[in-house]
């Protein structure tokens, strides 16, 4: 429990490091994040001082009130779940980030759990079938992962995708058929929203699933010369039981490695939604840059980071559970 606490003390401080440097980014970049606003508001009337005032109080960049004065206002709405007003969308940026991160999730779980799983059972079996023929799926799996997500996204679509040159299998554009299905929880809709998850979700895991393959080979090919594989070997046990012991010993590094991975795809799976226009919180940070939308940037930049810090803290919590030693050591 000690340890769970301390790993949650040092997230808490990078989740308020992040915090505050996404308070302080649109507060210091060259130019005004109020000047779109106002020139928006500008185009159905006159937008007088009263005006700008306003657009100033709704955004949070009141340059009427001291810096300090703007952060403290800024985490109590932060705390209150309030993360500005989109002056591009018109909208409030928690009801937009609501609407954005179950595709952005749900790609990131599927894809990065299929990644995880695949890429330990053949590091797996890599290791225990080494010098064969199949260790040829390392160096394949290392070439998709020298590549950029997004050169690595074009390929696909290039390829695979409706739009593209080649085979034209699946769609390649949006979260689903936007011009077809009807939104809901229907058979087309759902079926739709998975046809057009397919190349971005294999995107991901092609461009990641070479780390998870060499760190566990490696570790299983370190694990197997270990006293108690062998004398497992030795007493005749079978063969999948004597791989099981492996493995369950050379996973646990492959967990704590787990959580450097999961910041890697994320920041791909950013490029990746941009490539597809996938109706996620990478596409949309990427129209929000376009558009100046500073509240809308600040705030998809906070629960990013957030949604990293909590999904590094399950691995670090899983690690722990699973690991004795991580125990004892606290």
């Amino acid at each position: 429990m000690r340890a769970v606490l301390r790993r949650l003390g040092v997230y808490l401080l990078a989740a308020w490091v992040a915090i505050t440097v996404s308070f302080l980014l649109p507060r210091v970049v060259p130019g005004n994040p109020v000047a779109g606003a106002v020139a928006r508001a500008s185009q159905s009337g006159n937008c007088n001082a009263q005006c700008i005032i306003a657009v100033e109080e709704q955004l949070g960049f009141n340059a009427h009130t001291s810096l300090w004065d703007q952060y403290v206002q800024y985490l109590g709405n932060l705390a209150h779940g309030n993360l500005g007003q989109s002056w591009s969308e018109n909208a409030p940026v928690s009801s937009l980030i609501i609407s954005y991160l179950p595709w952005t999730l749900g790609l990131l779980v599927v894809a990065t759990t299929i990644s995880f799983f695949a890429g330990t059972t053949l590091g797996i079996w890599m290791a225990w079938r080494r010098g064969t023929w199949f260790e040829w799926v390392l160096p394949t799996a290392t070439f998709f992962q020298a590549l950029p997500y997004f050169f690595l996204a074009l390929v696909l679509v290039l390829i695979f995708g409706q739009t593209g040159t080649m085979l034209k299998w699946f769609p390649s554009l949006f979260g689903y058929d936007i011009y077809v299905v009807t939104p809901g929880w229907n058979w087309p809709y759902i079926n739709s929203v998975i046809g057009h998850a397919i190349l971005p979700a294999a995107t991901v895991i092609l461009a990641s699933i070479a780390g998870f393959i060499l760190s566990m080979r490696n570790q299983m090919v370190t694990t197997m010369d270990e006293d108690f594989v062998l004398v497992a070997a030795a007493k005749g046990l079978p063969t999948r039981t004597v791989v099981w012991y492996a493995a369950r010993n050379a996973l646990l590094p492959v967990v704590s490695n787990f959580t450097i991975a999961i910041s890697l795809v994320v920041a791909g799976q950013i490029l990746v939604e941009i490539v597809f226009n996938y109706p996620g919180i990478g596409f949309h940070l990427f129209d929000a840059l376009a558009k100046l939308d500073y509240s809308l940037v600040q705030g998809i930049f906070v629960v990013i980071t957030l949604v990293v810090l909590g999904a590094n803290l399950l691995a670090d919590v899983v690690y722990v559970l699973i690991d004795p030693r991580a125990r004892q050591a606290a």
